[in-house]
């Protein structure tokens, strides 16, 4: 998968939907049996899924750092003079 988003979203959905399933299957209670399942998922995943979380992160950081293009920048520097002007 190409998208780091998608690939750890679904390792988590399915890790959390792979615990409920059991739980249910076993005629646990279906609300201890979710937040039992939660709780598992998320260990698993912070145990597991380090290097497709850091490529999640990576992803975040290139997204807000990502440069602008230089219509951007002639919009910033038009509306800086004239803030400045205004001054």
């Amino acid at each position: 998968m190409k998208n780091p988003w998608v690939k750890y979203l679904v390792l988590r959905i399915g890790t959390f939907s792979a615990f409920l399933a059991v739980m249910l299957l076993l005629q646990f209670d279906p609300f201890f049996a979710s937040a039992i399942a939660a709780v598992l998922a998320l260990a698993i995943s912070l145990i597991f899924f380090g290097n497709q979380r850091d490529a999640v992160s990576e992803a975040i950081y290139r997204a807000k750092n990502k440069k602008n293009d230089s219509d951007s920048d002639s919009e910033d520097s038009a509306d800086d003079s004239a803030d400045d002007s205004r001054n």
